[in-house]
């Protein structure tokens, strides 16, 4: 839980800032006046200092942030801590700038969003690389967890090596997942070498969950061969060591990783004997798995699974990319993000998503602390995509955000002048209602999962 809170604190409190830094710098750049930089909504909490002409905050609210400018005529929709005292001179005015200027100062934040999340992506790249697995072979289908719709591929045998997805060769593990979890909607037709028939499986629209299920149905045949043993653990005390691979456990024959998984999750405090391949010896060690409280991030529903405490040796390996590489595959990766979130808003403006499927800050946190969990890669990776998201949902053309400020001054510059101060406060408080009654779907859609509504 305290990861979970930490890292959330995280995520929301760095993306939050690099948003409006955007909009701080340029409005500092093209000589606008800030009187409030603030980190959430609402009135000011204790925690604040002033440098200059601006205050400096943490607000109660913690949705979101602001940067106040200096205006004569934005109205404040309450969201702000009341009005700003400081004076400021005509021509610090953000009404006086230039077009140009303020077109900058509102799009600044989205493309601070989009600069950390290419600079996040291209650094984990240069540091560490890309991890492939060449793996394209499955092991048996988890047929029992199947969704009615996708049971076909229940006839798929152990050890079939998918070789096309809808038509595209499939030359890794990371392409299975990127054909089956990325964006796309419509089934799925998977292609199998030696004579084993395609199978098509999936709805016409994208369902997550059942995007989801078809993946997790489909292992990597990984050998169930130990990289390492965790000292005090089951397996420790029993005698396995680095090198065994586990052959059978009891009268079960074990073919791979997943199928020892499987059996060893459904056995928590049940003494088995596990049949381990050393060298050319084959040796039987009795075993107990641990009991171990397994919470799902998503649905908080907790379940209790046996755990031995052994890593496998995976053929996942890390590839050094270079300098160059990781410049070209940070903005691949930034495209590929973008990409995932304007299609799920495509889905949903069309009907083919679920409006359920929208999460709000518990699902983040939930979701920040099942990442965080994972290492830092994962952490960082979930960290760029959400600045993705937060880009491009503040560029929707609802008045409260960055891409209704937009409007408001595209429509100047056709028009030659401004809206009218009446109609923009009226598209304000109605784009503020829309934006309520979107955080208000988002936070029931949370609270949903969590209570398994």
């Amino acid at each position: 839980m305290l990861l979970t809170i930490g890292a959330t604190i995280v995520v929301l409190g760095v993306l939050i800032f690099v948003h409006e830094l955007g909009h701080f710098m340029a409005a500092k750049a093209v000589g606008i006046g800030v009187p409030r930089f603030s980190i959430g909504l609402g009135p000011a909490t204790p925690l604040s200092f002033k440098r200059g002409e601006t205050e400096y905050v943490i607000s109660w609210i913690p949705f979101g942030g602001y940067v106040k400018m200096a205006t004569a005529e934005e109205p404040d929709m309450g969201l702000e801590g009341g009005p700003e005292a400081d004076e400021f001179p005509h021509d610090k005015l953000f009404e006086t700038k230039p077009l140009w200027a303020r077109i900058l100062v509102i799009s600044a934040g989205v493309i601070m969003n989009a600069i950390f999340a290419y600079i996040v992506h291209a650094g984990l790249l240069a540091a560490y690389g890309t991890a492939e697995d060449p793996t394209t072979n499955i092991a048996a289908v988890g047929a029992q967890d199947l969704p009615l719709n996708v049971q076909g591929l229940a006839d798929v045998p152990f050890g079939a090596q998918i070789i096309r997805i809808n038509g595209d060769t499939i030359p890794s593990r990371g392409a299975v997942r990127e054909k089956i979890l990325g964006p796309g909607a419509g089934p799925l037709r998977l292609e199998f070498a030696g004579g084993v028939p395609p199978v098509t499986v999936g709805s016409e629209a994208y369902v997550a969950q059942e995007r989801e299920a078809i993946f997790n149905a489909l292992p990597p045949l990984w050998p169930a061969q130990l990289l390492s043993v965790v000292p005090g653990t089951p397996a420790a005390g029993a005698g396995f060591a680095a090198g065994d691979i586990v052959v059978g456990i009891g009268a079960d024959t074990v073919r791979s990783w997943w199928e020892m998984q499987r059996i060893v999750s459904a056995s928590a405090g049940i003494p088995l004997e596990v049949s381990v391949l050393r060298g050319d010896t084959v040796v039987v060690l009795p075993v107990t798995p641990q009991a171990q409280s397994v919470t799902d991030p998503l649905s908080g529903e907790t379940t209790e699974v046996g755990q031995l405490g052994v890593h496998v040796d995976s053929p996942v390996r890390r590839i050094r990319v270079g300098l160059g590489g990781a410049v070209v595959g940070g903005v691949e990766a930034t495209v590929s993000d973008a990409g995932l979130i304007l299609f799920a808003l495509r889905e949903l403006v069309l009907g083919r998503m679920s409006a359920s499927e929208l999460g709000g800050p518990v699902l983040i946190g939930q979701i920040s602390g099942q990442t965080a969990r994972l290492g830092l890669v994962a952490f960082l990776s979930f960290m760029a995509l959400f600045s993705i998201n937060l880009a491009i949902l503040n560029l929707l053309p609802i008045p409260v955000l960055d891409g209704g400020q937009l409007v408001f001054l595209l429509a100047e510059g056709i028009r030659g002048k401004p809206l009218s101060m009446g109609l923009r406060l009226r598209l304000t408080q109605f784009g503020l209602v829309i934006l309520v009654g979107l955080m208000l779907l988002a936070m029931t859609n949370d609270l949903r999962r969590v209570f398994g509504l």
